[in-house]
C-alpha cells in the first residue's frame, strides 16, 4: 500500500513539475507585467463609466498600453500566457494588482472625506458668521 501510494505521489509532483508553455525569449518581468495588468483594468474601468473621455482623448487601451510600456501585443499575450501556465506566480501578480487597487482606493476615499470634511467647515463658519451679523428688522 505504501508502495502505491508512493508511486502516486511521485507521480503526481513529476506532473505538476512539468513546464506546460516554453518560457518565451521576451518576457515581460513580473513587476512589469503587474503594473501593466494594473493600468488595463483601470483603463478598462475608465471605458465601462465614460468611454467619451478616452475618445476625447483619443486613447485605444492596448494601443496606449503597449506604447508605454514598450511591448507588442505578442509580448504581451506570450508572457500573460506563460504566468497564466504557473497559477502560483499569476496569483501573486494578480493580488499585487488588487492590493494597488485597494490602496488607491482608500487615498481616495481619504481625498473624498477631507474635501468634504472641509466644505461642512466652511459651511459652519459661514452659518457662524451670518448668525453673528445683525438683522435689519422691519419697522411697522
Amino acid at each position: 500500500m505504501k508502495k502505491i501510494a508512493f508511486v502516486l505521489l511521485a507521480t503526481m509532483f513529476f506532473s505538476c513539475a512539468e513546464k506546460l508553455i516554453e518560457k518565451p525569449e521576451k518576457l515581460i518581468p513580473e513587476d512589469k507585467m503587474t503594473a501593466i495588468l494594473y493600468d488595463l483594468t483601470l483603463l478598462a474601468a475608465a471605458k465601462n463609466t465614460n468611454k467619451a473621455i478616452l475618445k476625447k482623448n483619443d486613447i485605444v487601451v492596448m494601443e496606449y498600453l503597449f506604447s508605454k510600456y514598450k511591448i507588442d501585443s505578442i509580448q504581451f499575450v506570450q508572457s500573460d500566457l506563460y504566468y497564466a501556465s504557473i497559477p502560483a506566480i499569476y496569483e501573486t501578480i494578480y493580488k499585487e494588482v488588487g492590493a494597488r487597487l485597494e490602496a488607491e482606493e482608500k487615498l481616495i476615499e481619504e481625498e473624498r472625506k477631507q474635501k468634504n470634511d472641509s466644505a461642512t467647515i466652511t459651511y459652519k463658519k459661514l452659518n457662524e458668521k451670518n448668525s453673528k451679523r445683525p438683522t435689519l428688522k422691519k419697522v411697522d
